[in-house]
């Protein structure tokens, strides 16, 4: 699915939002709003969370729908969309938010199997019928503390599982590798450990930023969001 603002777009770069796993693209939506205030032609992934390869190739059909040059964002699981996806020669820079960044033949599950020192694992119930889910009773501690409770209620609720093929499947390509790239820490996350967050950044040589969050940042804090994709759109079109 995609989301845009019609004719209302005066900048250069096109923002391709990405989202991650247990949620939808609604997520999103306080992030777009701002962006698309400020000038932003705003396009949203919807993703299956079935299979990797399915939901990069959902992204490249957005980002061809894109009128400018794109800066692509993905937010936990969607970093490993962002990152394959991303290759794509209309993507300008990256933007990862308490994302995932796998190296070539690494997937999701590689990289959430590594231990991180004293940090807790998130509480993902065994898969069933192919697919993950998050413990609903865990839900709202593990993933947005600092989300409005009856939220985090509904998201644990609704969540959407995520398919093994998702979790499973192997990076064929880096985009970071060749393209700046941004990465927003969220220090106070229980799905990825800030410790793991920032190996995953400096190893893709990304510019970090810090904040205070928990996993879903883009609800706690939408205008830091929103301030750094600007800030690297902006970069861009210079």
């Amino acid at each position: 699915m995609t989301l845009t603002v019609g004719d209302t777009s005066d900048k250069s770069i096109t923002v391709v939002l990405v989202h991650g796993a247990f949620v939808d693209a609604s997520g999103w939506r306080q992030v777009f709003e701002i962006l698309s205030r400020e000038g932003y032609e705003v396009l949203v992934v919807q993703n299956s969370a079935v299979s990797l390869s399915a939901d990069v190739e959902r992204t490249r059909q957005v980002i061809a729908d894109a009128s400018n040059p794109v800066v692509l964002v993905g937010h936990s699981y969607g970093g490993a969309v962002i990152t394959e996806a991303g290759t794509d020669e209309k993507v300008v820079c990256l933007v990862y938010l308490a994302a995932f960044v796998p190296e070539i033949g690494e997937s999701v599950f590689d990289l959430a199997s590594q231990a991180a020192h004293g940090a807790e694992k998130a509480p993902l119930l065994p898969p069933a019928n192919g697919f993950i889910r998050v413990d609903s009773a865990k839900f709202p501690a593990a993933f947005a503390a600092d989300v409005e409770p009856a939220l985090t209620h509904f998201m644990a609720v609704a969540q959407r599982p995520w398919g093994l093929e998702a979790v499973q499947g192997k990076i064929s390509a880096t985009a970071w590798k060749n393209k700046p790239s941004y990465y927003l820490l969220a220090t106070d996350d229980r799905m990825i450990p800030p410790e793991a967050q920032e190996k995953m950044a400096v190893r893709a040589g990304a510019k970090i930023v810090e904040v205070r969050s928990s996993h879903a940042v883009m609800l706690s804090q939408p205008e830091k969001v929103a301030a750094l994709i600007t800030t690297a759109a902006e970069n861009q079109a210079t």
